[in-house]
């Protein structure tokens, strides 16, 4: 007996954190450190290179208020005006030089950078949404995902790529320039400085706010991506019910929510940027009044009035950008949030190690399953069933029965909630993915077809196959036909789930997928279930050449496609109601026999009327 291992429902997307997003992001990409180091250095050195030129200018200024007395004749031992402006010159093009190259590597490394961890992150997410189980993804909306897997990964990376760098480079301006004051004034440095604790209190108090409002923002963005994937992938039911003017007003009232929660953001971020403007007119207007009052009483310089007046202005109004880069930083912390948060999620199934012993024959046993989904009822219950090796059963039975359940458990998209599931007498948990459905050709009743060239598709489980493998496996599924008579044949490029193909064509694409494969065990749920009569025929014909030599296991609502199988599973209500051949079945009048005789009503039914 085993413990229940049905997945547990997804946690949302937006969860937040044990830890800070900053703290995630630093742990996760530790091998981006060194390009931060460099990227931090470069930007160090640019802003101090930006922040050189005012104090060249008040050097300048103070050469041709005092001449022989200047600081610059007494620090390069030059007396001539001239010869001084012209020493001043040469630094500041060395300045400029400086400044441009540190800025463009500066804006290369945070840019790469940015560009980096974008691309890491996008992969990973995916790499980690693939891995969990299908039950998961069966709870879990796809537009949401998508959501965190694509505009998520694109909110960091716009602030990485400006948001990081603006920060920086606001830090080390207020260093700089704040040494400049104290080295100059003090009462100039308390009086120039005064504005910044009102900027940083109030930058604080406005990113508490901001925190939750863009964590709704995410939300909401997730609800309008989840909307629009699923109605572009049901366009046609949309359609058919002329459902078109209500599911425009379900996207309207979903795009009002994300608008809305985008306009009390909006509405706190812009609130801050005038109340930084305040703070910078009180700390300037300090700064010019009082010291051109210490200018006009002498006590001090021009030179270095100016290069103060000019230092807070440098200081303050970069200040400005404060509110719109803490606009960005919060809405990248609430999607790096989201995005760590999806990078969490463990699936509840876990591949084994074992592989299975050549040759694989593909026999399969279940032994007293029992299994439901979630925390709902069984829908099998204490089931115990064998296909031997070699050997084509079928397993029918009435909707809910339980059918397509039990192929869920071979494939191991599930686990049971007691008992065993066998491939050639292993345990399908102790099997690697590669092992387990490596040895597995599996057609589905929804046929998905990937958006590429027919070929593309029927290789898509067998990459290395050559063209005549392709054809060859085309030909035995009976498609050859149709894909030669295509304009470009096997080159013919299908629409997204192949929707320029007919069903019944797809069908057949999908079975020469799984022949290519050349599996030990073909598993086919419903495949004639969506397909007219003669496709049916074709199936028929190309199923009882490709399993002479392998095991199938098939699930049926057709009874006419399983009444050549070796034997003949019927569930009813998750239990092995009746086992036997096809002739067997019918001559002991139950479940099967029920069900063949009203096909076959229905079958005649439909031929009276015709005539």
């Amino acid at each position: 007996m085993t413990t229940a291992t049905t997945a547990a429902p997804p946690a949302q997307a937006d969860a937040s954190g044990s830890t800070s997003p900053l703290r995630d992001l630093w742990q996760h990409h530790r091998r981006f450190r060194p390009r931060v180091v460099a990227a931090v250095a470069a930007t160090t050195v640019n802003t101090a290179a930006d922040v050189a030129p005012e104090l060249l200018l008040g050097v300048a200024v103070d050469v041709v208020v005092r001449g022989s007395d200047s600081f610059a004749a007494t620090f390069f031992g030059v007396e001539g005006r001239f010869g001084q402006l012209l020493i001043i010159a040469l630094l500041n093009v060395v300045v400029w030089v400086v400044e441009s190259a540190t800025d463009y590597a500066a804006s290369i490394l945070w840019r790469g950078l940015a560009q980096s961890v974008e691309h890491d992150l996008r992969v990973e997410t995916y790499a980690n949404v693939q891995d969990l189980d299908v039950s998961w993804h069966e709870g879990s909306a796809p537009g949401r995902v998508l959501s965190v897997v694509s505009d998520d990964v694109n909110q960091l990376e716009r602030f990485l790529d400006t948001g990081a760098r603006v920060i920086l480079h606001t830090f080390w301006t207020v260093v700089f320039v704040g040494a400049v004051f104290a080295a100059t004034s003090w009462t100039m440095t308390l009086l120039a400085f005064l504005p910044v604790p009102v900027i940083v209190i109030g930058s604080i108090a406005f990113q508490r706010r901001l925190e939750p409002l863009y964590a709704a923002v995410r939300a909401r963005a997730g609800d309008v991506s989840a909307t629009i994937a699923t109605n572009l992938g049901g366009l046609t039911t949309i359609k058919a019910f002329t459902a078109e003017k209500r599911e425009v007003e379900r996207v309207r009232e979903v795009s009002d929510g994300y608008r809305d929660a985008n306009l009390r953001a909006i509405r706190w971020s812009s609130a801050f940027v005038p109340l930084i403007r305040m703070a910078i007119l009180a700390g300037f207007t300090s700064t010019l009044l009082l010291g051109g009052w210490l200018t006009i009483n002498g006590r001090l310089e021009v030179g270095l009035y100016t290069v103060l007046v000019f230092m807070t202005q440098r200081l303050l109004w970069p200040l400005t950008d404060v509110g719109q880069t803490l606009d960005l930083y919060q809405r990248a912390m609430a999607s790096t949030r989201r995005i760590f948060a999806l990078l969490r999620e463990r699936g509840e199934q876990q591949p084994g190690t074992g592989v299975l012993a050549p040759p694989v024959r593909g026999g399969v046993e279940l032994r007293g399953v029992r299994f439901g989904y979630a925390d709902g009822p069984d829908v099998l219950r204490g089931l115990d069933l064998v296909v031997p090796a070699g050997q084509t059963h079928a397993v029918v039975g009435t909707t809910g029965a339980g059918k397509s359940s039990l192929l869920r458990l071979v494939l191991r998209f599930s686990d049971p909630r007691e008992g065993q599931v066998l491939l050639d007498g292993t345990d399908v948990r102790e099997l690697g993915w590669d092992a387990l459905r490596g040895a597995i050709g599996y057609v589905s009743q929804d046929v998905f077809l990937f958006h590429g060239t027919v070929r593309d598709n029927l290789a898509y489980g067998r990459v290395d196959a050559t063209d005549e493998q392709v054809r060859e496996a085309a030909r035995l599924a009976e498609a050859d036909g149709f894909i030669s008579a295509l304009p470009q044949g096997y080159d013919t490029v299908v629409g997204e789930r192949g929707q320029t193909l007919s069903g019944g064509q797809r069908q057949r694409i999908a079975l020469a997928r799984a022949i290519l494969r050349d599996p030990a065990l073909l598993v086919l749920d419903e495949a004639t279930s969506a397909v007219d009569t003669e496709t049916e025929a074709a199936i028929q014909r190309s199923l009882a050449a490709v399993t002479a030599s392998r095991t199938a296991l098939v699930v049926a609502h057709r009874l006419s496609t399983v009444r050549d199988a070796d034997r003949i599973w019927v569930l009813s209500e998750g239990r092995v109601a009746e086992a036997g051949s096809h002739d067997e079945l019918v001559a002991a009048g139950g479940i099967y026999a029920g069900l063949w005789a009203v096909q076959i009503g229905e079958a005649a039914g439909v031929v009276g009327a015709a005539r």
